[in-house]
């Protein structure tokens, strides 16, 4: 049968202290305490401070040692096989959680806050830099409301067709820092329901330069409907391969996928500060493939390309950049 065992509280202490006084033997402190006779021989062997027992001086001796017992990040620095796995990991671009789903099949399995944990202590702190956040703890995103503009003939979001064998996009753009004095800007697009990333780069944001970059990037999945945002680039949604239905000002949340996706490049890739005129047409679409191919949670640790491919939205060719492997991140 296994045993339990409990630390000693403060008021065991103080009955401890007063029973002594008392001039009562260890053995029935024991009994009057219903604890085991070694329980009250260690405490005192202990706890004492010259000779003497004093409960405030036992209580703060234990307060002590109890919170030098643990420190951050010890469980995976107590492993340093799964360890060296972690860090692996991390400088092949993958995500702590998808390095706590691959631990299951380790000898010791980890947790994704187990691994945040880690991270975050002076041991991985040195490995945050492998983050797609590239920070070493969380910040809270600011909300930045966008100059509301006016879209002839738009169709409100809670218009739209509902169907289970509806292909739906959520557009958006990125752009360059104003300071640049730049126009150079993309423009992404993430299937709802499965978070295929596709789009383009784009010279700047006329409305004519959106039109064929959204009916470009578009093409080979052929979208039933489009979510997007009241950005004036949009104004010609009429000339779209598809119909654009548009979200309430002020509310992305209403287009989560695209949302959530150009975070994930801009943690990842492209950091907010970038000069888009250095990014390639090339390298951005091996950025959109490297997320299309990474394992997510909600889809039981699948990729959005496997997912894509049960769903019939794309067709099975062979990866357009992973053909090469990941080179380790130094």
């Amino acid at each position: 049968m296994k045993k339990s065992f409990k630390h000693l509280r403060r008021e065991y202490r103080d009955r401890i202290e007063a029973l002594l006084d008392a001039g009562i033997k260890q053995k029935e402190i024991a009994k009057i305490l219903k604890v085991n006779k070694s329980t009250v021989s260690r405490e005192l062997k202990r706890r004492r401070d010259n000779g003497q027992y004093d409960s405030d001086t036992a209580e703060r001796k234990a307060a002590v040692l109890r919170s030098n017992s643990k420190h951050q990040g010890m469980k995976i620095e107590s492993c340093p096989e799964e360890k060296l796995k972690i860090i692996i990991g991390l400088k092949t671009w993958k995500s702590p959680d998808e390095i706590a789903h691959e631990s299951n099949d380790w000898t010791t399995s980890f947790s994704t806050p187990t691994i945040y944990k880690w991270l975050y202590s002076c041991f991985g702190q040195q490995y945050c830099r492998h983050l797609c956040t590239k920070r070493f703890r969380r910040r809270k995103q600011k909300q930045n409301k966008t100059t509301r503009v006016m879209i002839p003939n738009k169709i409100s979001i809670h218009d739209k067709p509902k169907g289970e064998n509806l292909v739906e996009i959520e557009g958006d753009t990125f752009l360059s820092p104003k300071k640049l004095h730049t126009t150079v800007c993309g423009f992404v697009s993430s299937v709802v329901g499965t978070h295929l990333i596709i789009g383009t780069k784009m010279p700047n944001l006329k409305t004519k330069t959106m039109v064929e970059a959204v009916n470009r990037s578009t093409k080979e999945i052929g979208p039933d409907q489009a979510i997007l945002d009241n950005g004036i680039e949009n104004r010609s949604h009429e000339a779209f391969d598809m119909p654009a239905f548009f979200c309430d000002p002020h509310a992305p949340w209403q287009k989560p996928h695209v949302e959530g996706d150009i975070g994930l490049l801009r943690r990842w890739f492209i950091p907010k500060g970038t000069d888009l005129r250095k990014i390639k047409e090339e390298e951005l679409q091996k950025y959109f493939n490297i997320l299309n191919h990474k394992k997510r949670r909600i889809y039981g640790y699948r990729s959005a390309y496997e997912v894509s491919l049960e769903r019939g939205i794309i067709q099975k060719i062979p990866p357009r950049i992973l053909s090469e492997k990941l080179h380790f991140r130094v």
